[in-house]
């Protein structure tokens, strides 16, 4: 992987990370284009920049991650326990549907699901959770059992539990807002897990891609949250559900 490479990577890395897109279908498809292989030192500069954007998160949200926020990371953690639990009981499963028609076939029907929310979706404040940490754990389950979709590769896990969060009764930036939080802890057990099993492989990449990679990743997530909450402010979901669509057929035909 060259320092090219790198940059590419981390930009498509901390922009897709947490915009409802499937960051992983974005890293497949570009990785194919770019005729990276999957080995398990380029698994290691994965694990370096998902770390990145971990940090964009807690440096965008520094006041959400003290003892007075405790209720609200209750909320949170209930929310990843369904994920955690079957992905880690099916973890073989769901490497193996890992290919480019299914993240194809996931990003269409994903468009679609957001399509119709939000033609049936009511932007009434009055009526809607607008505040993060006003979320309930009745709420916070369901937008757990929704992010489990989110093992499937294409579907999107900022897409699967923000749809879950407006299904529930969440505004657009609430929705987007515990999305963000709950990556967190998803990510953080991801990157974890990763790093217990790729750690040796760390001292066979090279250090100057790794840093970059890190960087790039970081900086253009950590730009991407406030441009995403901004967006909302004025704009609803049609977009990302159309750009899916598009993105998806464009993968059938060009892998078919």
């Amino acid at each position: 992987m060259t320092i090219y490479d790198s940059i590419i990577l981390g930009v498509i890395e901390g922009f897709t990370e947490f915009l409802p897109i499937s960051s992983t279908g974005h890293m497949i498809v570009a990785s194919k284009f770019m005729g990276i292989d999957q080995t398990s030192v380029t698994k290691a500069y994965e694990v370096i920049i998902q770390f990145a954007a971990i940090l964009a998160v807690i440096f965008n949200y520094k006041e959400k991650f003290t003892l007075e926020k405790i209720e609200l990371w209750k909320r949170v953690f209930l929310a990843f326990l369904p994920i955690g639990f079957v992905g880690f009981i099916f973890s073989h499963q769901i490497k193996e549907l890992f290919s480019i028609n299914i993240v194809a076939i996931m990003f269409i029907v994903g468009g679609i699901i957001f399509l119709i929310v939000e033609k049936f979706y009511i932007p009434n404040e009055e009526h809607l959770t607008d505040d993060v940490e006003a979320v309930t754990y009745k709420q916070s389950m369901w937008i757990g059992i929704a992010q489990v979709f989110a093992l499937i590769p294409g579907t999107s896990r900022a897409g699967s539990t923000i749809i879950g969060a407006l299904l529930v009764g969440m505004s657009r930036k609430a929705s987007a807002e515990f999305s963000f939080l709950l990556a967190f802890p998803v990510m953080s057990a991801v990157t974890a897990h990763d790093i217990v099993k790729y750690y040796h492989d760390f001292s066979g990449a090279n250090l100057e891609v790794l840093i970059v990679g890190f960087v790039v990743a970081f900086i253009v997530a950590y730009l991407t949250i406030k441009l995403f909450l901004a967006f909302l402010e004025k704009f609803t979901f049609v977009a990302f559900g159309v750009y899916r669509i598009i993105f998806g057929t464009f993968l059938l035909i060009m892998f078919n």
